[in-house]
Parts: structure tokens; sequence; C-alpha cells
């Protein structure tokens, strides 16, 4: 129940204050509809309680299971196993990214060049392939930085050859597979695979997501310079 009480509060700490900012741009300088506005409303209660039942879940079931998977894959001490495991759950987590399928969608009504399949595909193999890369720093405790920067250099590096369409897409991409589907599965996958390791070295799963996300950007900006 606390669980579910915490879920709540914080869905409401963050729905709630842009739900009044934009009931005062209504009142004020920018008024909508009386159909508008009750849909809106409506909309916002639906969220709140969705989100606060999802994160319930999500924080019950999904983080269990990644806090286990990871357990299991230090256990078993097989890099192969680690790095097919680590592929399969980026992959597949990314594809069910309820974010990533709106974000998709959009893109292909407007870009019909851009199949939906072919966006999340790419996305996903992105993802799985660098959150491979983050686990295994994790294991050998690399250094953070300086991945995340040549990850970036890898980057800007490719940007110049990509179509420009494609910039702002690939850096969405990287936005929203950080999504509620996406980002407590595999925070908990990497605390999990961290305190089984614990004795060498402390807590290590700080930025499994940060560097994860990068890999969606190097794969849209690849598929651009594809296009191109």
């Amino acid at each position: 129940m606390q669980k579910l009480k915490s879920s709540f509060l914080e869905v409401i700490q963050a729905i709630v204050p842009m739900t009044i900012f934009i009931l005062i741009l209504n009142f004020t300088i920018a008024p909508f509809s009386s159909d508008m506005l009750f849909r809106f409303i409506g909309g916002a209660i639906m969220m709140i309680v969705g989100m606060a039942l999802f994160l319930f879940g999500a924080d019950i079931s999904m983080m269990a299971v990644g806090e286990k998977l990871g357990s299991y894959l230090v256990k078993r001490r097989s890099l192969p196993i680690l790095i097919i495991y680590g592929f399969v759950v980026g992959f597949v987590i990314t594809i069910a990214e309820p974010d990533l399928q709106v974000l998709a969608t959009k893109v292909s009504s407007v870009n019909e060049s851009i199949g939906k399949t072919l966006l999340i595909v790419t996305v996903a193999i992105g993802l799985g392939l660098f959150l491979v890369l983050a686990l295994l720093r994790v294991v050998f405790q690399w250094n953070m930085s300086t991945i995340i920067t040549l990850e970036f250099i890898a980057c800007f590096a490719i940007a110049p050859f990509c179509d420009p369409s494609f910039m702002p897409l690939a850096f969405d991409s990287g936005g929203v597979t950080t999504g509620p589907m996406t980002a407590p599965f595999m925070l908990a996958l990497g605390v999990g695979l961290s305190s089984s390791i614990r004795s060498k070295g402390g807590n290590n799963s700080f930025g499994v997501m940060g560097m994860a996300s990068v890999g969606p950007i190097l794969a849209i900006l690849i598929l651009g310079v594809i296009f191109k």
C-alpha cells in the first residue's frame, strides 16, 4: 500500500504543476473551448491514475525481475551469456516501450520513407548493443566518463554525413528510450548486476541508463547516412 501511495505522489508531483500551468493559460491568454477543456481535465486525471498504477506495477514486478536477472548473469560467470541476455533484454524491452511506438507512428505518418517497423527495430538494436556495453562497464569497472565521451564523439563524427532530417529524430529516439517501460527495467538490471559484484568495488550501476540511451542516437544517425 505504501508503494502505491508513493507512486501516486510521484505522478502528481510530475503532472499537476504542468496541468495547473496550462489551465492558467486557458483562463488568461489562450482560452480553450468548453469541450476541449473538459477533455483536457479528464485526460489529466486518467493520466495520473494510469501512470501511478503503471509505476506501481513496474516497481513490484519489472524492478524485481531486473534485479534477479542481473544477479543471475553474474552468478553464471559467462561473458557470452551476459552479452546475449543483455542485448535480447534491451531489444525486447525497447520494442515494448510505448513512447517509442508513439514516436515511430508519428514519424512514419509524416515521412513515408521511414517505416514504423524499421525505425523501431533500428532503435531497439542500438539500445540493445549499448546496454551490453553499459553492463560490461559495470562488470569490468571501466571509466564511465571516458566511455560516454567516446560515444558522443562517435555521434558527432557521423552527424555531418547524415541526412539532416534524421538529426532531430536521432536525439528524440534517445529520449523516448528512457520511458516508463525501459528505464525501470534497465536500472533494476544494472543494480542487480552491480550488487552481485559489490565486493569487487562497490555499487557501480550508476550511468547504465545514460550510456544505453546513446545507442539509439547513433543507430538512427547511421540509418540517416544510409538513407542519404
